[in-house]
This record gives structure tokens, sequence and C-alpha cells, in this order.
């Protein structure tokens, strides 16, 4: 998969992710990696991107004696979640195209 399609699908998948609670790294890894595969050498730069652009927040606290980072959805992040939603149709359309034309060809 073209990585810059990929990584737009795994921000939206980490945004999916925190919609019913926070969490941290780790978990997020294993609650995609079913979907696609991902590294902390991907994951991390995603989270920092989407804290930079205000679609996620990030908290420090103590879990076992270690300092854990938790992150968690904003309002802008569920608008992106939106936004992506409502750009299916068209990535669909595309998708259809390409399948149809490559099997007619």
């Amino acid at each position: 998969m073209d990585i810059q399609l990929k990584r737009g699908y795994i921000e939206v998948c980490v945004l999916a992710s925190m919609m019913k609670e926070e969490t941290y790294g780790y978990k997020l890894m294993k609650d995609i990696e079913p979907i696609m595969d991902i590294s902390e050498s991907t994951l991390y730069p995603i989270l920092k991107r989407l804290e930079t652009s205000g679609c996620i927040i990030s908290r420090s606290a103590e879990y076992n004696g270690r300092l854990r980072k938790y992150y968690a959805i904003t309002n802008q992040g569920r608008e992106r979640i939106k936004e992506f939603l409502s750009d299916w149709h068209d990535i669909e359309r595309v998708y259809n195209y390409i399948k149809e034309e490559s099997q007619n060809g």
C-alpha cells in the first residue's frame, strides 16, 4: 500500500481507537494491528502530528512506577473522522473504477 495513503488511514484508525476512552501507545498498536501493520516508529510520529494539529491531547501519569503517556481525542479529531467518512464515497468510487477497469482490461 502506498505509504502516504497508509499514513492517512492509520491516522484515522488512531483517532477512532480513542473514541471510547483515552489510551496509550502500546494499546493503540495492539488495537490497530488486526487492521493493518503498525510499528512504534510509525505510530509515535503520527501521534505527535495529531497532537500538533489539535486532533488529540496527551497527559502523563504514573503507572506501575513509570510514567505513561495517555492520549485522548479532541473535537477537532472527531471532525477529522467525520471528514474521512464523508470522503469515503469518493474513495470508494475511485476504488470501484480501478477495480472494474483492471478486470475489463
